[in-house]
């Protein structure tokens, strides 16, 4: 066998960590060595985002150790709880939803919470010349004296990256790192962490996309109900054997047969969304979507695709042009008056709109039809028939709770988004709106939505998907529509389409130049 000759610089020795009855992390050994790039992957709930909690000072395990290098190269275990003594110990995250202040500067937010209250300013000479020299080691090209809010996503990353190495970190966590980026940004990103691996930062890569696990990653390791079950180079692997080993069995392929549209379900015409000057808002859109087919929309986040998407749910109401659903007007913003439409609505962020945490599994499956006679009898909420109908849709969409009445804040994000699928596909609607349906979810569920998305398809539904994922976008999409600063393209066929194309179109050329 060989032996990397790379130093070690974290080690994790028999994490174990339990919630009550689950064992979310089971004995699992860890280590990770100087410039080395380790994919972590795993199913919803298998534990990944708790080892990290712990790694990162977030949980104390019940048992095991964690030992990171310091500057003698000597492994010393690292105090648990305590997020301050992992970032002092060389530890850092980039996390998928950033965490900065859009109202300060990139300079600000890099070097924010650094410096003592007490000190006088930002130490700004020596900390924008120790920035520059991070830039130019890293190639994170960005302006440091304009807003955060006023740069691009793939921007605003960079800045959290500059921010961990401004730190000095020696492990960096990436947790989905690419889900808000086009392909280039994408491609982008890869060269600076190859760059920076190759000074020596070592790195944990979490990511769904398999490809770029196997594109950027030299080893893999794959958590399974809490425990590790494999760690192998990501030579020789291929999508299929991670797929397999994430899951537990094979994942089949995914068959989308020829479509067979009929009339405009959802109908467009120049139809502006939001206040003119704002980012995300519509601008003069047309676009029809039509019953038995999957029009996809693609662009980086902010765009103006959740303006598109408040439109259909019935939380925006047109400022100019004309909205029709099922060849009716549709004039104010009114979501009952969706509902009655029979508009479907899966939302882009399951915890602010999509359930209410206080409530159980069973009555947030029926939240959007507690009216409906089938679940009220003379006045009185037909509890008893609500839970059987909730508990066949655990089952039915391998929801992973305790039952129908335990409360949905208790679940992980991807059984919670399981929850809000079922609730809307369930009532098999003409038209369903579905906004990064699988966000967060793993292979094996988001190939599960995937497929009932095409059975919606099947039936006859329009489906508008709105999705940040290219992939998902191709597999899926009979015709695929770009939006950029507000302006929406014309839905194309998605067969003379590819992910280069898509992927300028996304950062604002037109479609002639993107080709």
């Amino acid at each position: 066998m060989h032996l990397d000759p790379r130093p070690l610089v974290l080690s994790l020795i028999g994490i174990t960590k339990r919630f009550g009855p689950l064992t979310a992390n089971d004995h699992i050994d860890l280590d990770v060595r100087a410039g080395e790039i380790v994919a972590l992957l795993g199913e919803n709930g298998a534990g990944k985002t708790t080892l990290m909690s712990i790694l990162f000072g977030h949980y104390v395990a019940d048992e095991g150790m964690v030992s990171i290098a310091g500057a003698d190269g000597q492994l010393t275990p690292l105090p648990g709880g305590s997020a301050e003594a992992a970032l002092a110990a060389g530890i850092g995250m980039v996390h998928q939803h950033f965490a900065l202040a859009e109202n300060l500067t990139g300079f600000e937010n890099i070097v924010l919470g650094t410096r003592p209250l007490w000190s006088f300013g930002l130490g700004g000479r020596e900390a924008r010349a120790k920035i520059e020299r991070l830039i130019a080691e890293s190639g994170l090209n960005v302006d440091l004296d304009v807003k955060v809010a006023r740069l691009s996503v793939g921007e605003q990353q960079r800045i959290e990256i500059l921010k961990a190495l401004y730190r000095d970190v020696r492990v960096l966590i990436l947790d989905e790192p690419t889900a808000v980026l086009t392909p280039q940004e994408a491609d982008g990103l890869f060269a600076t962490v190859r760059k920076l691996s190759a000074k020596g930062l070592a790195v944990i890569f979490i990511s769904h996309k398999l490809h770029e696990v196997l594109a950027l990653c030299e080893r893999v390791v794959v958590l399974r109900g809490g425990a590790k079950v494999a760690d192998r180079p990501t030579a020789g692997a291929d999508r299929e054997m991670l797929a397999e080993l994430m899951v537990g069995r094979a994942i089949p392929p995914r068959e989308r047969p020829p479509a067979t549209p009929g009339a405009p379900v959802l109908s467009l015409k120049g139809v502006s969304v939001g206040k003119p000057g704002e980012r995300d808002r519509l601008e003069d859109a047309d676009l029809d979507v039509r019953a038995g087919e999957i029009v996809g929309i693609a662009g980086v986040s902010g765009n103006g695709q959740g303006a598109l998407a408040a439109l259909v749910a019935g939380l925006a109401a047109p400022r100019t042009g004309q909205l029709h659903i099922c060849g009716q007007p549709a004039v104010a913003a009114d979501p009952r008056a969706r509902l009655a439409a029979d508009v479907g609505r899966i939302p882009e962020d399951r915890h602010r709109d999509g359930t209410i945490g206080a409530l159980s599994v069973a009555e947030n499956y029926v939240l959007e039809t507690m009216g409906a006679p089938e679940n009220q009898s003379f006045g009185f909420i037909r509890r008893a028939d609500i839970r059987a109908r909730a508990a066949a849709a655990i089952r039915a969409y391998d929801v992973r709770c305790p039952g129908p009445g335990a409360s949905i804040r208790a679940l992980s994000g991807g059984n919670m988004q399981k929850v809000v699928l079922a609730r809307v596909l369930e009532r098999e609607p003409k038209l369903v709106l579905a906004h990064q349906p699988t966000r967060g979810l793993d292979i094996g569920a988001t190939t599960d939505v995937h497929r009932r998305l095409i059975a919606a398809r099947g039936r006859g539904a329009a489906v508008l998907l709105i999705s940040e994922d290219l992939d998902e976008l191709f597999a899926l999409s009979d015709r695929i529509a770009v939006v950029h600063a507000g302006h929406l393209s014309p839905a194309m066929d998605a067969g003379n389409l590819d992910v280069k194309t898509v992927g300028l179109m996304m950062a604002g050329h037109s479609a002639g130049e993107a080709a």
